[in-house]
């Protein structure tokens, strides 16, 4: 059910591209800058240092200094001021609302004071009567487009009339007609997938008790009840659950891209009454803050009001309920506090954007220059024929007739072949189970520079394995694990022996004794013990079929023999190391938030008292965990974290750095635990300290860490421990193909810093032998300042930042950042939010102006595959949300490399020669033309009319045309075998003014050979000219295609062969422009023969001449 969730978009103005509103990053004061900011200057521009008002808008400053002058305006500057002044005038009429903080009463959504969205999900474009107007503006936003609109309309004035009306509206409804068909459909999808979302029931608690009600009929203020394995509908407080400890796990997956289950804990006040009904006997409201981005906070208040004194809990991260997730444990009960567009995973995506590809970007301004010679064609015939009386309608008459130059099938042809394009990647048997979900964007494959990557399930399997446990003076890998098996079971059978003779007491005595060494058993059962103690982690129990009223205990010792146990936990590396005590014999059977429970090899269950919880924060980089074993009543505090926060805590050792880098070579993400044993006093007086520490009103955080820092001391070492996340199929040859093609790749994740990196390491995203720079954390412009200039001395390292660091580093330097980072290998960005993975995308395409790729699996990474230019999305353990919102779907990472390779490249290559061809098909008969009209005093008449220029742009010349889409330079597995082919893509030289220009000279020279050969060689009639000269230019055509082609395919020859049996067929039916007696004739069929010999043969020794003194890279591969 949650794999079908659609999130939300919310529509964000395209105009503010900054990486954060001012907002949320208040401008730059004095108080930040230390006194020797400027002593290393960053990379400025002149004057910048003196006026501080320009470090926030720096970046933005330049851009509009590009940006003016007269070409700009002409070449699309037009666009964005009018689209400014239409944003500005939607922002005026429709001024969005101030978000604030708000007090929600429970199950009275009537005393909300203000009026709150609506909590409907709506991923429509379109309305009913904006769809039309809509469509056609994104139709004819572009040139070519447009372009035909005024050409097709201007055949209705009579003066300006040079054909038939069907070959100019013909080809331009076919256009429209596919286009708006093909949105409605798209539209359809989307307004049924939202009606299926809206329209699921959920209970809602009400005074007369439960009613059936809509997802998008919830208001802010209601009680709704949530089953398990129900989509939560709207972002709520946590106030019941039917699970006995008060708690609840929920599935974040499509919220936050991470697969382990998150806990969240009741109300306190509410979770304690009797019934569900007593919630409406309570006056009781909720103080909560204004809707926020961050997914990962939450401060508000609860209060009941009718109690003496009144009752007040804080709420935080733990009490909240938010959208888009799923109840995984028992039915939960919550108070809507935001609906809809304020929902946090409505405010963490962005609007879905019409992707237009670099390719047809490019074949546009390509057209606008064609249009400017069109026009200088046009006023050159009109000079010289002196600019006679009406010259102004001759020019425009001349404009029409020249119109060909910009052939209306440039667009037909290039649709139906991304079409093809999109056909072949689906059908590809080596990358299965791949679909593309945007086919006007093929191309873009073969054009990327940055791939933006998600690290779990995307790089990763998201599935920890426990590799390896070091002591110190002995470590064990996998081989050996049946050894620390066997030392378990015996340490545990003494244990057992002891206990049933009676001589528990002589442990203590043990612990408080004289040090001595222990021997390696012991160590290894101290260790063990450790780590199956020292975590967040829960088991889980399916239910099954069981006796009404069996006892709690009962319904455990059945559940805990049962192989349907799983386990859940904030981070896979506490399941990976809870997984692997379960396979030695110490298995983790039942816990709750005061009470955990071991089960022994020999049966037997160990139950330990929960006595404090230090959890894990980037901050303290470790956890901890105070328990009291039942049976013996021994207090023990055992800690685990990175080697980077234990080391100062743990008592001397000469080997723990040492292992610590070894392990972090081999992939392995490390883990140092520790022991300390406490007194009955000692945990007394460290209680008293903490507990005041609580609740202290000034310095809260400090005072509790200080407290807890006093038991950090000395710390006995117990073990280090080694896991492996283990990556996803061919990861590592796939990015090293991708880094030869001259692909800059990113990492964009969530987790942790030391995570991050050691998957970087372990992928080889980051060679063994390259230098890391992690960016130290900065929280101001100061420090941001000195690290930048740190980093600027670094050559050839990769960098590791965190999502803080980036943001106050962006607030005031984002262009010297982003180029310094560009200059990285690769780059590492932690701790990052799903909208500012897309706000990174963003960043790299306005300062590089390359094309950007993005892939992920889950939820939180929608928004940055929606931002990138091409976006992937990966079917995997989180569900389909981004693979639905992608422009293409894959099942594996690996699957990228032939997609890029291979299918983008020749997209690329093959939309490239199509579209050139198709101009150069246009531009060689308006060469012919502009020869005719000369020979005959400038007059503006048509070569050829009616159905000699539909046929010559369809059944005469298209098939074979078309049939460039199955060309390739190179075969597939030279592709992925040479990645270093792709670089040239990049370079856009197949598609260049370059390219372009040789084909102008080659239609210019081929259309005035067919066209003088036709006028010097005719005879009498001036249909001869028609017939010897048309006829040349099919032959023309035809031989051209041949002249392109790389690899011939049989489908291409069948074209050739059936485009020139359809013209041959069709003159007996073209009387009106044939003359049947003549073209049956020998010195017909010479002339053409010679007219076609003397423009094509000149081309085909060229090309000979050029493939052997300067052979194209691909060339020598197929040798």
């Amino acid at each position: 059910m949650a794999d079908s969730i659609p999130l939300n978009p919310m529509r964000k103005n395209p105009r503010i591209t900054a990486y954060y509103s001012s907002a949320r990053l208040p401008r730059y004061s004095p108080e930040d800058e230390p006194s020797n900011l400027d002593e290393m200057p960053l990379m400025m521009s002149e004057g910048f240092e003196n006026d501080e008002s320009n470090y926030q808008t720096l970046p933005r400053a330049r851009v509009n200094q590009r940006r003016q002058g007269l070409g700009w305006f002409l070449m699309g500057g037009w666009r964005v001021l009018c689209g400014s002044c239409w944003d500005c005038l939607a922002h005026a009429c429709c001024r969005r609302k101030e978000l604030k903080a708000r007090t929600v009463w429970l199950g009275c959504p009537e005393k909300c004071e203000e009026k709150f969205p609506k909590n409907g999900i709506k991923n429509q474009k379109y309305n009913v009567f904006t769809f039309v107007p809509g469509v056609l503006y994104q139709q004819f936003k572009f040139f070519l487009n447009l372009y035909f609109l005024v050409v097709a309309c201007s055949q209705f004035v009579p003066s300006l009339k040079i054909g038939y009306l069907y070959t100019y509206w013909a080809p331009l409804a076919f256009v429209l007609t596919v286009t708006i068909v093909r949105e409605a459909v798209d539209e359809v999808r989307r307004y049924r997938r939202d009606k299926e979302m809206n329209s699921q029931l959920y209970s809602k608690l009400t005074v007369r008790g439960k009613v059936q009600v809509k997802s998008s009929d919830i208001q802010v203020g209601d009680l709704i009840i949530v089953e398990k394995n129900q989509r939560i509908p709207a972002d709520m407080i946590f106030l019941r659950t039917s699970e006995k400890n008060g708690s609840c796990f929920i599935r974040t997956d499509q919220l936050d891209g991470e697969t382990d289950w998150k806990l969240k804990v009741a109300v306190g006040c509410t979770q304690r009454l009797a019934a569900v009904g007593d919630l409406f006997s309570i006056s009781a409201y909720v103080f909560a803050q204004k809707p926020q981005l961050d997914i990962h906070s939450f401060e508000g208040n609860f209060t009941r009001e009718d109690t003496e004194p009144q009752i007040h809990e804080s709420l935080s991260i733990e009490n909240t309920l938010w959208a888009s997730t799923v109840v995984a444990s028992g039915t939960v009960i919550g108070a809507v506090i935001y609906t809809g567009k304020e929902t946090r995973s409505v405010m963490n995506t962005s609007f879905a954007k019409n992707k237009v590809g670099l390719l047809d970007l490019e074949l546009n301004r390509l057209t606008k220059a064609l249009f400017l010679a069109q026009v200088v064609l046009s006023v050159v015939m009109v000079a010289l024929q002196g600019f006679v009386s009406p010259w102004l309608r001759n020019l425009f008459r001349f404009i029409v007739l020249f119109s060909y130059i910009i052939p209306i099938s440039l667009r037909v042809n290039l649709d139906m072949g991304k079409t093809v394009y999109g056909w072949m990647i689906t059908k590809d048997e080596h990358i299965p189970g791949t679909v593309v979900r945007t086919s006007t964007i093929p191309e873009e494959l073969g054009r990327l520079v940055y791939l933006l990557t998600d690290k779990t399930g995307t790089l990763t399997q998201n599935e920890m394995v426990f590799k390896r446990l070091h002591l110190g003076t002995v470590s064990y890998g996998m081989d050996t694990m049946d050894e620390i098996q066997s030392h378990i079971f015996q340490s545990y059978a003494q244990v057992t022996s002891q206990t049933s003779s009676g001589s528990t007491p002589l442990r203590k005595t043990q612990i408080s004794g004289p040090k001595v060494r222990k021997s390696v058993s012991s160590r290894i059962h101290e260790a063990v013990k450790a780590i199956a103690l020292c975590h967040n982690v829960t088991p889980v129990y399916e239910p099954h079929a069981s006796v009404n009223g069996e006892t709690e205990s009962a319904e455990a010792d059945q559940d805990f023999g049962d192989d349907n146990r799983t386990y859940q936990a904030s981070s896979p590396d506490e399941v990976a190391l809870v997984q692997w005590t379960e396979s030695i014999g110490l298995t983790l059977v039942d816990r709750d938030l005061t009470s955990l429970q071991l089960k022994a090899p020999s049966g037997q269950i160990l139950s330990f008292h929960i006595l404090q919880i230090f959890p894990f924060t980037s901050e303290s980089k470790r956890m901890g965990i105070i328990v009291r074993e039942e049976s013996t009543g021994d207090i023990a505090f055992y800690m685990k974290g990175a080697d980077i926060a234990m080391a100062s805590i743990v008592q001397y050792n000469d080997w723990l750095e040492e292992e610590c880098g070894n392990m972090a070579r081999e992939g392995l993400r490390t883990l140092v635990v520790a022991k300390k044993s406490l007194s009955e006093e000692q945990y007394q007086d460290f209680e008293s300290r903490y507990t005041q520490a609580k609740l202290s009103i000034h310095d809260r955080t400090l005072k509790v860490s200080a407290a807890v820092e006093s038991l950090e001391r000395e710390m006995e070492l117990l073990c280090l421990t080694g896991v492996e996340d283990q990556l996803q199929a061919d990861v590592r040859p796939t990015l090293e193909l991708l880094r030869n093609a001259g692909i800059k790749i990113w990492m964009l994740t969530g987790d942790k810093l030391e995570t991050a990196t050691c998957i970087a390491k372990s992928s080889h995203l980051v060679s063994r032998t390259q230098d890391v720079h992690i960016f130290r954390p900065v929280s101001s412009r100061g420090e941001a300042h000195l690290e930048l200039n740190a980093f600027r001395r670094k050559h050839d390292c990769a960098l590791v930042v965190s999502g803080d660091s980036l943001e106050v580093c962006l607030r005031y330097y984002e262009h010297e950042f982003v180029e310094l980072a560009c200059q990285c290998p690769a780059v590492v960005c932690c701790r990052c939010s799903p909208t500012q993975k897309a706000q990174i995308v963003t960043l790299l395409q306005q300062h590089t102006a390359n094309r950007t790729c993005a892939i992920g699996d889950g939820g939180n990474d929608v928004s940055m595959i929606q931002a990138a230019d091409c976006g992937i999305g990966i079917e995997g353990k989180e569900g389909k949300q981004a693979s639905l919102a992608a422009d293409f779907s894959i099942t594996q990472f690996k699957h990228i490399g032939r997609l890029f390779m291979v299918h983008g490249r020749n997209s690329y290559k093959r939309s490239a020669a199509l579209g050139q061809f198709v101009m150069h098909r246009g531009m060689i008969i308006s060469a012919m033309q502009a020869v005719f009209s000369s020979a005959f005093y400038f007059a503006s008449i048509p070569l050829y009319q009616g159905f000699l220029m539909v046929g010559y742009a369809t059944i005469y010349t298209m098939f074979p045309v078309f049939s460039l889409v199955l060309d390739q330079d190179v075969k597939p597995e030279m592709a992925l075998l040479y990645p270093e082919l792709y670089k040239d893509l990049t370079k856009g030289r197949s598609l260049s003014f370059k390219t372009f220009l040789i084909w102008v000279l080659i239609s210019v020279y081929q259309g005035g050979i067919l066209m003088y050969g036709g006028l010097v060689l005719f005879e009498s009639e001036f249909v001869h000219v028609v017939a010897i000269s048309f006829t040349a230019l099919i032959l023309t055509e035809l031989l051209m295609v041949a002249l392109t082609i790389r690899t011939w395919h049989w489908l291409m020859v069948v074209g050739e062969f059936l485009s020139l049996g359809f013209y041959l067929a069709s003159l007996a039916f073209l009387n009106e422009y044939f003359d049947l007696s003549f073209i049956t004739t020998w010195p017909f069929v010479w002339k053409v023969s010679t007219i076609t010999l003397v423009s094509c043969l000149p081309l085909y020794i060229i090309k000979y001449l050029k493939r052997k003194f300067s052979p194209p890279s691909y060339s020598k591969l197929t040798l």
